[in-house]
């Protein structure tokens, strides 16, 4: 999570320069990603961008399509727009009370944010959002309205209404065998002939010398590795999440692929695993590294994977 722009442009040149497709960034607390993307832009990195994924308890629907086409038109390049729900005790924080049925508020929700896109009239009278509005006119790049995926219910809805699944800290096995044939059912359930595109933001790291895998695993992914829904998704994926043993989790999270480490020869045959289970687009998240070792090892990982697998 950058604190100010200029940690963000060097980044935003890895796509400019190299094979990199695009620029994406989770919710952030502290420089919103939204206006990361469009200060980038601005200083002279206009790159396709993708949001994985932005909390939906922080904006309203129309807010939220009205910034990810903001940032198409600033940058003059397509979005990813992803958004997710948020964990029960992040929603409880922002709303009053989380959500009382999770998958029935991400459909209101991205039916809402596509139609407006697609330059509709929205209506909506419940049973979550009321609101009757649409975007003013405006010729843009194509915004895709994404949801973020970790369990077969939320992949059965993105089937029926998201134009891209986004996972996180999600192994390519565990993709390929339950998410994707859930967000199949969900096609099918719509009538849908074409499957969303499929993005795996994937946490990884280049071996370094007396560090642990399970060390960088947990620089970049501590919280969720306590959370109950990652700990229920990870479970099903095959990781041994019994106890309390954070350093356990991140073991088996490194063990089933989840987190990407080893030699740069061995992440780039890992990384190409996520291809073969059906994955469209690999987002490389080095969150870890920058961590405990700073954002130029970051970026030098970044580079020399991008060489490998490019």
């Amino acid at each position: 999570m950058p604190r100010r722009l200029e940690q963000a442009l060097p980044f935003a040149g890895l796509v400019n320069w190299t094979s990199a497709l695009r620029l994406w960034q989770g919710q952030s607390m502290i420089l919103e990603p939204h206006q990361t993307f469009v200060g980038a832009a601005g200083a002279g990195f206009r790159v396709p961008t993708g949001f994985g994924v932005t909390l939906m308890p922080l904006r309203h629907p129309f807010e939220a399509a009205n910034q990810a086409r903001s940032v198409a038109l600033t940058t003059g390049h397509p979005v990813i727009a992803g958004f997710g729900p948020g964990a029960p005790a992040f929603q409880a924080n922002i709303l009053g009370a989380p959500y009382d049925k999770p998958l029935s508020v991400a459909r209101q929700y991205v039916t809402a944010v596509r139609r407006l896109l697609d330059g509709e009239h929205v209506e909506t009278d419940g049973p979550h959002f009321r609101f009757q509005a649409q975007l003013a006119p405006s010729a843009a790049p194509r915004v895709d309205v994404g949801l973020g995926v970790l369990r077969p219910g939320m992949a059965r809805l993105a089937g029926e209404v998201a134009d891209t699944v986004i996972t996180w800290l999600t192994p390519p096995s565990y993709i390929h065998e339950v998410l994707i044939p859930a967000v199949e059912e969900g096609m099918a359930r719509a009538g849908r002939t074409t499957r969303p595109r499929i993005v795996a933001m994937v946490p990884v790291g280049i071996d370094r010398e007396g560090t642990e895998p399970e060390r960088l695993a947990m620089a970049s992914n501590y919280a969720h590795m306590q959370a109950p829904h990652y700990l229920d998704m990870l479970r099903r994926a095959g990781v041994d999440v019994a106890g309390e043993d954070v350093k356990s989790v991140a073991r088996g999270v490194v063990d089933v692929g989840a987190f990407v480490a080893g030699d740069l020869d061995t992440v780039a045959k890992r990384l190409a695993a996520y291809g073969d289970a059906g994955v469209d687009e690999v987002v490389l998240n080095t969150t870890g590294v920058n961590k405990m070792f700073g954002t130029q090892e970051a970026l030098g990982d970044l580079q020399a994977i991008l060489r490998a697998t490019a």
